[in-house]
């Protein structure tokens, strides 16, 4: 591909368009189990019986264990994955865990159907979580790091599809609700979903070598290799040729000593222009890259650990005061449909404007400041409690809370992410987007962690 080349464009928006879908397929299995979480606490009985007579109660704690083993592979696997780009490519790595998400889906769907006591139940959905996210971690990882290859508005598109993956899942279970079937044909429908979903991600993933303006960036990073190895490779070969002219000459006792020395300065003029433009390409090492994005870095673990902390192992137990068949839609309604829908607000207001600049200081002063939304969230009618006080015990007070605590958390998240790449050099592109998934992994596992704690002290 010559440097010359017109970059072709991106007709129909199809590349777009197809890494808006690949980044809903992402959050698919996040979000699903998530919004289903009414569902597995339903199946999870929390009384005990013993004697014919209820005596104890049970607590399993779902949607805390449901959020750290979603984010604890999460954390571990993209870590892996930086190991893993060495050794499988990036087809097997993408199609293979889009592949056996779509199998443990199945799975998720057929266990609907299939009687088992409460601790088998929930073993059986924590190892599908888990193995889910696994998969997840290494699909997200790859796709960032090969969405880095394009243009940067296609990070934000990306990002824009992950956000409207909760939402794709909100409404999902709404319309299973509003279905009235019965809770496991409900159930059973509702997990179908993504497995469909998640098809339509693998054929998108599959289409999108045969596109042109994908094919232009996505070639152009192995022409760039096979040129780095080119050079290498002449170097070698230009620096081996002239140490044994050199040796040689001294050896036979050349007379023309003067003009041996003379073309061996041509020589050197020669080899040093490779051994430059090869410098030029060097990827700079993992602290070098991080001492750039570190801020960048900070705030993307920053806003994960604020929002994973209080959501959804506080909010989806926030009680309505209105009773009626409102009280079905409340938690899918306000808890998920409105967080998610702002979230993907908040991302999607970024492909318009960016503020604070990326140079600007007050940017990581915002993102601390979202710490306000914890105690806000605790204090809203969530039951059962046991110390704190209810300040906010009227739905349209919650509402409000969670549209600035979702609208803020995309669009903080969306200007890290899209920052982070536009402070290194195009070559360290790649590894600052590898690197900013680790840290927005990590402030997923902590904010997972911190729930446990936040939740009692309600």
């Amino acid at each position: 591909m010559s440097p010359g080349e017109d970059t072709p464009a991106d007709r129909g928006c199809f590349v777009g368009i197809i890494f808006f879908i690949l980044g809903l397929g992402t959050l698919l299995p996040w979000n699903f189990f998530m919004t289903a979480s009414m569902y597995f606490n339903n199946r999870l009985n929390t009384s005990e019986w013993i004697n014919g007579t209820v005596t104890t109660r049970k607590e399993y704690y779902f949607n805390n264990w449901m959020t750290l083993l979603s984010q604890l592979p999460l954390l571990l696997f993209t870590l892996l994955n930086s190991f893993l780009y060495q050794w499988i490519s990036e087809k097997m790595r993408i199609a293979g865990s889009l592949v056996f998400i779509l199998l443990l889906f199945i799975l998720t769907a057929v266990q609907v159907k299939i009687l088992m006591g409460e601790d088998r139940f929930f073993s059986v959905t924590m190892a599908t979580i888990w193995f889910i996210n696994s998969f997840g971690a290494v699909l997200q990882g790859s796709l960032f790091g090969l969405v880095g290859l394009l243009p940067q508005k296609y990070s934000a598109v990306f990002m824009s599809g992950q956000g409207l993956a909760g939402t794709f899942a909100a409404l999902a279970m709404i319309f299973a609700i509003a279905s009235e079937a019965d809770s496991e044909s409900a159930a059973l429908g509702y997990f179908i979903t993504p497995c469909v979903g998640t098809l339509v991600t693998l054929f998108s993933y599959m289409l999108l070598p045969k596109l042109e303006f994908a094919r232009f960036y996505l070639d152009r990073k192995s022409v760039k290799k096979q040129k780095s190895y080119e050079l290498e490779t002449s170097s070698r070969l230009l620096t081996t040729d002239a140490v044994e002219d050199s040796n040689g000459s001294v050896l036979n006792g050349n007379p023309n000593k003067g003009d041996d020395i003379e073309e061996e300065g041509v020589k050197q003029a020669f080899i040093t222009l490779p051994s430059e433009n090869t410098a030029s390409t060097q990827k700079s090492s993992v602290l070098q890259v991080l001492k750039k994005i570190w801020v960048m870095a900070f705030c993307v673990t920053f806003v994960f650990t604020v929002t994973l902390s209080v959501f959804p192992a506080v909010t989806v137990d926030v009680k309505t005061v209105y009773g009626g068949k409102w009280e079905r839609y409340f938690i899918p309604v306000v808890c998920f449909l409105i967080f998610n829908v702002m979230d993907f607000i908040g991302r999607s207001v970024t492909l318009l404007f960016k503020w604070p600049s990326k140079e600007s200081r007050l940017f990581p002063v915002l993102v601390v400041c979202r710490v306000i939304f914890i105690p806000l969230l605790m204090m809203c009618n969530v039951q059962d409690r046991n110390y704190m006080p209810v300040l906010f015990s009227n739905d349209i007070m919650f509402a409000a809370v969670m549209v600035f605590f979702s609208v803020s958390s995309g669009y903080c998240v969306c200007l890290s992410m899209t920052y982070a790449p536009q402070l290194v050099e195009p070559k360290d592109g790649e590894m600052a987007g590898a690197l900013m998934t680790f840290f927005l992994a990590l402030g997923l596992s902590l904010g997972a962690a911190f729930s446990f704690p936040l939740r009692f002290l309600v």
